[in-house]
């Protein structure tokens, strides 16, 4: 069985909550913060303006060789202007479960992500997690927080 793996960042928006929320809870912005180089697309017709418990979105990813994902998450919790949680209900993963907190603090907001997610193919999984997944992961919300950085600051 393969391991469960976490990730955790925090980064401060130069906003403020309304903002920020306005922001990350309209699923057509993630596009924007998203790396070019993964082929993200969101492909639902019905997916809303803003999260909604219970509201699936749908996308593809092309995270390997170019190969096109089918990826489907549900946003499962929202607490206005303080949290929403998406969860991978068909996907790459065996799981995904996907925290966003915002905070008001001096100077914006911060947000903090808590990524929880399980790779399929037991052993297999972790190898690729050690070869190249963790390591994706990592550059996705480092290219992330820079891309927020630059559409808040300018």
């Amino acid at each position: 069985m393969s391991k469960t793996y976490a990730l955790k960042t925090v980064q401060l928006i130069r906003a403020d909550i309304d903002t920020a929320w306005h922001f990350f809870s309209n699923p057509a912005n993630l596009q924007s913060i998203t790396p070019k180089t993964l082929g993200f697309k969101i492909i639902s017709k019905h997916h809303g303006d803003t999260m909604y418990p219970g509201q699936v979105i749908e996308y593809t990813v092309r995270p390997l060789l170019g190969i096109p994902l089918y990826w489907m998450t549900e946003i499962t919790h929202v607490k206005d202007k303080q949290f929403f949680v998406d969860e991978q209900r068909f996907g790459p993963y065996s799981l995904w479960h996907h925290q966003h907190h915002f905070k008001a603090v001096e100077g914006g907001v911060e947000m903090t992500d808590i990524v929880h997610y399980k790779l399929p193919l037991w052993f297999l999984g972790d190898i690729a997690h050690r070869l190249f997944v963790q390591k994706q992961l990592q550059q996705i919300f480092e290219y992330r927080k820079l891309q927020v950085d630059i559409f808040f600051n300018q």
